[in-house]
């Protein structure tokens, strides 16, 4: 990334912003790996109990 050089502050703030569209990506994927990695993974009970929903509603005695 250059330098700019500005002669005064209204100069500066009616420059745009610099970014790139792949930076931004980055770091949303960055965001999205520093989430799974402090979210829990605990599933709810039960969730994964039954395999068919015929099998919920009339489960083996």
């Amino acid at each position: 990334m250059t330098v700019q050089k500005f002669r005064s502050i209204e100069e500066m703030n009616r420059a745009p912003v610099r970014s790139s569209a792949q930076a931004d990506f980055d770091r949303f994927v960055r965001h999205c790996a520093r989430y799974w990695k402090i979210s829990p993974r605990v599933f709810p009970r039960g969730v994964l109990k039954f395999r068919r929903i015929e099998d919920a509603r009339h489960p083996p005695r």
